[in-house]
């Protein structure tokens, strides 16, 4: 499979190990850590330039961590010059919250 590079957040390693191992391809170097101020850092280990880049990340667990280790990600492919960048979320975050039948609280003056 020519082009395409598959890294893995830290939410569900296990699930995108299987993934690779299903394609026959390795899973992409990427150093995840975080700093002292629990700000998320992001280090993509091999080029990606050029390719198309599919990251896999569930929002299971720490909702707010993984999503932002998700968007960090997403970013650090884009800049690195990724061809495209494809997320891959099993279990989708925030999505019970976009119900039309729910009335909101908050009124704006």
């Amino acid at each position: 499979m020519p082009n395409i590079k598959v890294f893995s957040g830290s939410s569900h390693p296990d699930l995108a190990q299987k993934i690779v191992d299903r394609l026959g391809i390795g899973l992409g170097k990427v150093v995840l850590k975080k700093f002292s101020n629990q700000e998320t850092s992001v280090e993509v280990g091999e080029s990606v330039r050029g390719e198309d880049v599919y990251i896999i990340q569930s929002g299971c667990g720490e909702v707010n961590d993984n999503l932002m280790e998700l968007l960090i990600m997403i970013n650090t492919c884009k800049i690195a010059s990724a061809s495209r960048v494809n997320a891959v979320i099993p279990c989708f975050p925030y999505a019970r919250q976009d119900k039309k039948d729910k009335v909101s609280s908050i009124s704006l003056i």
